[in-house]
C-alpha cells in the first residue's frame, strides 16, 4: 500500500508541475510568440513603408480585415515586397 501511495504522490506532483510549466508558458511566454507572428504576418503583407529610423525600423502600413489601413513597426532590414 506504501508503494501505490508514493507512485500517487510522485503522479500529482508530475501533474501540478507540468501544471506550473504550461500556466508560465502560456502567461509569459505565448503572447510574446504570438505578436512577433502577428508582426511577421503583417510586414509580410506591408502595401507602403516609410524610411528606416534611427533604430532600423520603419513604419509600414498594411489593409487589415475590415479593409481599413493600420500601422505597424517593421524590421527595416526584411523585405516586405513594399517599397
Amino acid at each position: 500500500m506504501k508503494e501505490a501511495t508514493g507512485e500517487l504522490n510522485m503522479t500529482v506532483v508530475t501533474v501540478v508541475a507540468i501544471a506550473a510549466v504550461a500556466a508560465f508558458f502560456y502567461a509569459f511566454v505565448w503572447p510574446a510568440v504570438k505578436n512577433q507572428i502577428n508582426r511577421n504576418t503583417y510586414c509580410a503583407a506591408a502595401v507602403t513603408c516609410g524610411q528606416p529610423d534611427a533604430d532600423g525600423n520603419r513604419t509600414c502600413q498594411y489593409v487589415d480585415e475590415n479593409g481599413d489601413l493600420q500601422d505597424v513597426l517593421c524590421p527595416a532590414d526584411t523585405t516586405t515586397g513594399a517599397d
